[in-house]
C-alpha cells in the first residue's frame, strides 16, 4: 500500500511540474527538507531536496520569466519547456517512489507519462484560452498556471490518493481538447 501511495504521490507531482515545472519542483524540495509529506534524504535523489539544487530552479524560473517577457512564448521555448518538465517530473517521482526503499524504475515510468500528460494539457487548454482573451487578460495566465500546478503538487505530496484526481482530470482535459479540435472541422469534411 506504501508502494502504491508513493507512486500516486509521483504521478500527482509529475503531472504538476507538467503544468509548470519550477514552483512544484521548490514546493517539493522545501517540504521534502522539512520531512513533510516526502523525504528524499536516505535515497540517491537526495539532491532534490539540496539548496544547490533549489538554487538552480530559481535561477532557471528567473531566466524563463525574461525569455517569456521578450517575447519567446512562440519559439522553442515551449519545447524546452516540455523538456525540462519530462525530467524534472520523472527524477521527483522516482524520488517519491525511493523514499519507500523501492525501485526508482516505475517512478521514472509513471513520472515521465504523468509530465507529458500535464504539459500537453496545460499547453493546451492555456493555448485556447490565450486566443480568447485580450492582450492584459491573457498576460495573466502564466500566474494560474503556476498557482494551478503549486495545489496539485501541494494536494499530491500531503495527500497523494488525490494525486489520482490530478492526473484524471489532466487526462480529461487533454482528451476533450482533441475531440473539440476534431469536431471543430466536422463540417468541413461534410462538405467536400
Amino acid at each position: 500500500m506504501d508502494f502504491l501511495f508513493d507512486l500516486l504521490q509521483g504521478a500527482g507531482l509529475a503531472a504538476a511540474i507538467g503544468i509548470r515545472p519550477f514552483l512544484p519542483v521548490l514546493l517539493a524540495g522545501a517540504l521534502a527538507s522539512a520531512n513533510v509529506g516526502i523525504d528524499f534524504g536516505g535515497t540517491d535523489l537526495v539532491f532534490l531536496e539540496e539548496w544547490p539544487f533549489l538554487l538552480a530552479v530559481v535561477l532557471a524560473v528567473t531566466a524563463l520569466d525574461l525569455a517569456v517577457r521578450r517575447g519567446g512564448e512562440n519559439g522553442a521555448l515551449p519545447l524546452v519547456l516540455g523538456g525540462l518538465a519530462v525530467v524534472l517530473g520523472a527524477l521527483e517521482a522516482a524520488g517519491s517512489v525511493a523514499d519507500g526503499d523501492n525501485p526508482v524504475v516505475a517512478g521514472v515510468v509513471v513520472g515521465v507519462a504523468c509530465a507529458i500528460v500535464g504539459f500537453l494539457a496545460s499547453r493546451q487548454i492555456f493555448t485556447r484560452v490565450r486566443k480568447r482573451l485580450d492582450t492584459e487578460a491573457a498576460a495573466a495566465l502564466p500566474v494560474y498556471a503556476e498557482g494551478l500546478a503549486l495545489a496539485a503538487a501541494g494536494v499530491s505530496i500531503l495527500f497523494p490518493p488525490l494525486a489520482l484526481l490530478v492526473v484524471a482530470g489532466l487526462a480529461f482535459l487533454l482528451v476533450g481538447g482533441r475531440r473539440r479540435r476534431d469536431e471543430k472541422y466536422a463540417g468541413l469534411r461534410i462538405l467536400r
